[in-house]
């Protein structure tokens, strides 16, 4: 193809999947979802397995915002080390929540599985190497940190990963048993048109602009004037939130991936594997479901899309040469390129929970590399929400922790 974009790869991948209406009447229900990116779509696919009725809407095409522009990397674990998140909330909930994140790539498994998913779920193995010699001491301590807390890993020599992986110039790592990688942008269009056929509602195009707080219910009000009576609203909206929600509770970066040509045998031996490193910010890669590799970093702070994409051609000439030093043999033909926007917290969780300025709601917002597995396990706090419980990660995950 031979193609250079700044359009996320997964979309131009997928085209359009399905089409949704956008809302023509006032409408009522039990639960009402924003947002249609992964996230939104797992929401909705509990609360419809609840026996919710569900409404679910989206001021853009479905899945086009994040969930587009992910590298669908399935990791148990979360950007801030374990050894140093035990030092932040405590043992228990560091490795509660690390284990929750490892669980929710076996959900993701089981849930492709139920729909019939063609969104190339994958289980894969987990690299993280030292890129430099002064960090073989701390990932050291990661490693024990995580074998004492029963996860399933293994030292690995720089010759060791060499010998494996080809990867070169490394200084040892931690090779995981578990991890994953999927289509995001196919699955969450896979679980709506799943969902949809057992009564979820679903309306894209449709931008809430307010909401009147009632006693026991709530109106959205939408940009076409139209309404939506709820009982309860989640919000799925990713980093978006930071436009609704005014106080200081999550950093926005800009990311930056290229994607290979279709090779035959595009990175040796690198199919089931799932690679990153400790540079700051750092490295990662893996394979496609099609046979090409996909590798990103550059973290930049964002400043908006036009400054964010400017920057495009320099990230893509960055991650080819940081790819060079680990893989010398490797010839990548960059067949697109692209950017994206995340959220990244202090202490690397999300913020899953009630807020006290919004009656009747829960957020589910997944930030950092581990969105997607922080969803999954947004299903199950929502499902304790609506029964009026709390999930045992509520205290981790809560607004003002």
């Amino acid at each position: 193809m031979n193609l250079k974009s700044n359009e996320p790869f997964w979309l131009l991948k997928n085209g359009l999947i399905t089409s949704y209406p956008s809302l023509k009447a006032n409408e009522e229900c039990e639960v009402l979802i924003i947002g249609g990116g992964i996230t939104g779509s797992l929401i909705a696919h509990q609360m419809v397995e609840d026996g919710y009725h569900t409404i679910l809407i989206d001021k853009r095409e479905i899945s086009n915002g994040s969930t587009s522009a992910t590298t669908s990397m399935l990791q148990y674990e979360i950007d801030i080390p374990l050894f140093e998140l035990i030092d932040k909330i405590g043992e228990k909930g560091a490795i509660r929540s690390y284990e929750a994140c490892s669980r929710a790539i076996d959900t993701i498994s089981q849930i492709s599985q139920r729909i019939k998913s063609d969104a190339g779920f994958t289980r894969k193995k987990s690299l993280y190497f030292a890129s430099k010699k002064k960090d073989v001491q701390w990932l050291t301590k990661e490693f024990e940190a995580r074998k004492k807390a029963g996860f399933k890993v293994k030292w690995l020599s720089a010759e060791q990963i060499s010998d494996q992986f080809g990867i070169e110039n490394t200084y040892g790592g931690i090779l995981s048993a578990q991890g994953g990688s999927i289509d995001a942008f196919r699955f969450a269009h896979e679980l709506l048109m799943y969902n949809a056929k057992k009564g979820l509602k679903i309306f894209d195009k449709t931008e809430m602009l307010k909401v009147e707080y009632h006693k026991g219910f709530n109106i959205a009000v939408m940009d076409s004037g139209f309404q939506i009576k709820a009982k309860k609203i989640i919000y799925c909206i990713g980093y978006e939130s930071k436009n609704l929600l005014k106080e200081n509770f999550v950093n926005l970066k800009s990311t930056y991936a290229i994607v290979s040509e279709i090779e035959n045998d595009p990175s040796g031996n690198l199919d089931n594997l799932l690679v990153w490193n400790t540079d700051d910010p750092y490295l990662y890669m893996r394979t496609t479901d099609d046979g090409r590799l996909l590798v990103g970093g550059g973290d930049e702070d964002f400043y908006g899309a036009e400054k964010r994409d400017i920057l495009l051609d320099k990230k893509e000439k960055e991650i080819i040469k940081a790819l060079k030093k680990i893989k010398p043999d490797y010839h990548f033909y960059t067949d697109f390129v692209w950017a994206g926007t995340f959220g990244e917290t202090e202490d690397g969780l999300p913020y899953i929970g009630e807020h006290k300025k919004f009656r009747n709601s829960y957020f589910v917002l997944g930030f950092g590399g581990n969105g997607i597995t922080f969803s999954v396990t947004g299903m199950e706090m929502s499902s304790l929400f609506m029964q009026n419980k709390k999930h045992p990660l509520s205290r981790y995950f809560k607004f003002g922790r």
